[in-house]
């Protein structure tokens, strides 16, 4: 099996910050492929016991929060359940969201027999998302998602519900891989080659997680960068979809920077409630956003 590189993004005596890669999973599987504590566990000696504190779908790549104690599993557990740590995601969404920014408050229903959720009014559970708008690019957009409630898969239905899904979400959407030459005009690959892919996998990726750290438990945000083919789809799609087709926006270029991204929303309604968190080492369900 071909090394899996795991960048730790942050480290110290009670936790371990990482920037999973898609096609990891956070908990063992039914494929025997090792998961995220598995392949750290052989990095990270003589911590072997790593506690999940959330979690990210397996074709989700970023910023990953794990525990090194007990202790520590259940106090960032609480500061999840308080709404004092704040997750940001992109997304490249196909359409457009007709606003700059706004709430989607629709409640979601799992339904264990298919390994998905839906949107169900009357059964389904309270869920909330923020986005904004960060930059539209032709017939697909680049958005800023801050998930205030924790529901399986919440990003993904919530976007598929709406008319602006995921671009590829195997679920929710579509699987067809992105193509450059779907938005450059006069694009066409070598005769000699088929046109390779700008993404092929789930186009989501967990950006920033600001969480309480060090001794005086002060709130930083730790940002993961993006993959290589993350990045180079933004910036080859900023740049084909902009007014010059040249010139690659500041947004975009912030977010290929890893800067931090400040969204500024009121919650009304629904807190950052701990929703769908694991709360046994055994659960090797894949419960997120």
């Amino acid at each position: 099996m071909a090394k899996t590189n795991i960048s730790i993004l942050y480290e110290d005596l009670e936790i371990i910050v990482v920037n999973k890669p898609s096609g990891v999973s956070v908990t063992a599987d039914r494929s025997g492929v090792p998961d995220i504590r598995r392949l750290l566990a052989e990095r990270v000696p003589p911590v072997k016991d790593l506690r999940l504190v959330h979690r990210l779908d397996k074709d989700t790549s970023g910023v990953l929060l794990l525990a090194k104690t007990l202790a520590a599993q259940s106090y960032y557990s609480r500061c999840f359940a308080m709404g004092e740590i704040r997750k940001v995601y992109l997304a490249i969404v196909r359409g457009n969201p007709g606003r700059d920014e706004g709430f989607i408050t629709l409640p979601i229903l799992k339904d264990d027999r298919v390994q998905k959720v839906k949107i169900d009014p009357r059964k389904g559970k309270k869920a909330k998302t923020f986005y904004k708008l960060l930059l539209p690019m032709g017939p697909v957009s680049l958005l800023a998602v801050a998930p205030i409630t924790g529901r399986t898969h919440q990003i993904r239905v919530h976007f598929a519900s709406k008319g602006f899904p995921l671009v590829i979400d195997p679920l929710y959407g579509e699987t067809a891989p992105l193509l450059l030459s779907s938005f450059k005009s006069r694009y066409a690959p070598s005769g000699k080659h088929e046109e390779l892919p700008l993404m092929d996998r789930m186009t989501l990726h967990a950006y920033q997680l600001t969480l309480p750290l060090g001794a005086d438990k002060t709130p930083q945000p730790i940002i993961a960068p993006l993959d290589k083919k993350f990045a180079a789809t933004i910036k080859m799609l900023a740049k084909h979809t902009s007014e010059s087709g040249k010139d690659v926006p500041d947004v975009a270029k912030e977010i290929l920077d890893s800067k931090p991204l400040v969204l500024n929303y009121v919650l009304i309604g629904i807190s950052g409630e701990n929703i769908d968190q694991p709360t046994m080492e055994s659960d090797s369900s894949e419960s997120s956003t």
